[in-house]
């Protein structure tokens, strides 16, 4: 990947627009009134659900939100609950479930969550929310490949390289494999072709049709190598983009998610390294993408081990300049993928809505 020029400095997000000057779109038709249907699961959280020590009053507010997750609940039923920490898990959610409500929305929630500084809200609450608009956004139509894709908007993955292959499993789904094998690392034995039975098949053509008929979901093993190399000999070789490339699967879903959201057209797909001298913009897609970007944005150079974090680079395009900044308009922005030092990933989907350079809105 080249650096780019110094000279022609460009916003980092940490220098990204305020949230007052980014557009504020209308609630839309497509955008997803709370109901009984979301909230219910949820009380099967683990921070939620009943255990062997549940007192009568925890149970009975159980049930009666199990048959009615949008119920009025009284102070003096959750004073009925024996356990401070029951108490204060179930404040918490009630919080958040009327706060929901009151938005109108789940997008206009995510939105207005994302936009508002840091974040308090427990992890798995807003994976349920990113998890049902992207049920929404990506069914049935769309190829096993990006509903396979979608699911790292809401879901941490592993990542095991070799021989410049990527392959992503979704994190709980292989712990548990893993954890059944005796610890064997079956995503790491994947990847080095071994012949084994992980119950974690890597999705492909051949298997395409099984995804839907699976009985766990996320149980596919996503391949994200975008492109790949045949020697020919005599020293010549020939590139070739996958047709079944996670990658690209990923890149349409991410335009399917700027395009609800914002109302706003892009093309993104997938790089193998930026190659501008005149570098305006980047968007980290996660917390370890956003801090190597803009390290060498600023033209830093990262240790090796690190740098080889990057699994994956973008180039977004706006369909219509008009649509950006001024000072950017027309101008590529660059998007990255980077796994954590242990191999893990988790997408931060809102650096989407909160970091490009979008026109303020008129």
């Amino acid at each position: 990947m080249r650096r780019p020029d110094v000279n022609n400095p460009a916003m980092t997000e940490a220098e990204s627009a305020s949230a007052a000057d980014r557009p504020k779109p209308p609630t839309s038709e497509r955008w997803l009134r709370p109901g009984d249907d979301f909230f219910r699961p949820m009380l099967a959280l683990a921070e939620l659900a009943l255990v062997a020590e549940s007192c009568a009053g925890e149970r009975r507010l159980h049930e009666r939100l199990l048959a009615a997750p949008m119920r009025p609940v009284e102070a003096s039923e959750i004073a009925a609950i024996a356990d401070a920490d029951a108490r204060d898990n179930y404040l918490v959610f009630l919080a958040f479930r009327d706060a929901v409500v009151a938005a109108g929305s789940l997008e206009a929630y995510y939105l207005r969550l994302v936009r508002g500084g840091p974040i308090a809200v427990p992890p798995p609450f807003i994976d349920a929310v990113v998890a049902a608009i992207v049920a929404h956004l990506v069914d049935a139509r769309a190829s096993a490949f990006e509903r396979r894709a979608a699911q790292l908007l809401h879901r941490a993955q592993r990542i095991a390289i070799r021989d410049g292959r990527v392959l992503c499993a979704d994190r709980e789904a292989a712990d548990r494999a893993s954890a059944a094998a005796a610890g064997l690392d079956l995503v790491g034995q994947l990847v080095a072709g071994k012949d084994i039975d992980s119950g974690l098949p890597v999705l492909g053509a051949a298997n395409a049709r099984e995804f839907d008929a699976a009985a766990d979901p996320f149980a596919f093993v996503l391949d994200l190598s975008h492109e790949v190399v045949n020697d020919l000999g005599h020293g010549l070789t020939f590139t070739m983009a996958r047709s079944e490339s996670g990658m690209a699967a990923l890149a349409r879903v991410l335009e399917t998610w700027i395009a609800h959201f914002l109302d706003v057209a892009t093309t993104i797909r997938p790089l193998q390294r930026i190659d501008d001298p005149a570098w305006r913009w980047h968007v980290g897609l996660d917390a370890e993408a956003s801090a190597l970007l803009n390290d060498l944005y600023r033209g830093e150079t990262p240790d090796g081990d690190r740098l080889e974090r990057l699994i994956g680079l973008f180039r977004l395009d706006f369909a219509d300049p008009l649509e950006m900044r001024a000072d950017v308009a027309g101008k590529p922005v660059y998007l990255g993928l980077a796994m954590s030092a242990e191999q893990t990933l988790k997408l931060k989907p809102q650096n989407l809505l909160i970091n490009l350079p979008l026109a303020a809105s008129t």
